[in-house]
């Protein structure tokens, strides 16, 4: 990925609409179990800028850690302090040492023909307590790659088929899964599917501005958040599974 991305992402991960509306899905898919000042010990296995390490906090102590010396860097501009450089196919940090890890969005960047998002789960599901969850959140349907995944080096896109194989195949048992950002998945999948007519316009989507329908676009998106807890939603452009080690 370009340094830039991380730039890009830093400016606007607090006020972006995808990054609130997912927030609030990713809340609604820990507070199935946790509560808020749950005293967890939890472990945000690539935090990329640390936003989400902030909300993350609300259900315990928040370790971050990200391969990219920048991302660390960008983080402790937020004031986290629990921060670590390091590679989440070799965690750093005792087996059965957390209660809660999350890997959001990172598992795409590497290389699934080569089993390396095995081996990640697998490194995560090592540092869970029995009876620890990991929540996972990766980027749907590898027929929807485009721009934004060039750009950030995704490797694959998912579905949740494949992805309950993966969690079951590293001894963990999913409870829940779900697609996300399912309303506006039509308008979404034909920005990808029509991004070859326009060739010379390739940007992340991080990049892109909603303008003064961020507010509306954060909301629709936001509003997928109690439905997505309760059930399986049945497409979208990601998708969150929760799976616990027994």
């Amino acid at each position: 990925m370009k340094l830039e991305e991380y730039e890009i992402m830093f400016r606007v991960e607090d006020t972006l609409w995808w990054y609130r509306g997912m927030q609030a899905i990713t809340r609604a898919l820990i507070e199935r179990t946790y509560s808020r000042g749950a005293g967890l010990k939890i472990l945000d296995a690539g935090c990329g800028t640390g936003a989400a390490i902030s909300y993350l906090a609300d259900y315990g102590t928040v370790t971050g850690l990200d391969f990219m010396p920048l991302a660390v860097r960008l983080a402790q501009r937020r004031a986290h302090t629990r921060l670590v450089c390091g590679s989440v196919l070799e965690l750093p940090f005792a087996s059965a040492s957390f209660d809660l890890v999350t890997s959001l969005d990172v598992l795409p960047m590497l290389d699934a023909r080569m089993q390396r998002d095995v081996a990640a789960l697998n490194e995560m599901a090592r540092l869970l307590k029995v009876g620890g969850r990991l929540l996972v959140r990766v980027a749907a349907y590898d027929w929807l790659r485009g721009a934004h995944d060039r750009l950030w080096d995704v490797q694959h896109r998912y579905t949740l088929a494949e992805m309950r194989t993966k969690l079951e195949r590293v001894g963990l048992t999913v409870e829940h899964g779900t697609y996300a950002n399912m309303w506006l998945f039509p308008l979404a999948a034909l920005k990808r599917l029509s991004e070859p007519l326009f060739p010379n316009q390739e940007q992340s989507d991080i990049a892109l501005s909603a303008g003064l329908f961020n507010g509306v676009l954060a909301a629709i998106l936001a509003s997928e958040a109690s439905l997505a807890a309760r059930r399986a939603l049945p497409f979208g452009l990601s998708l969150i599974m929760v799976a616990q080690k027994s």
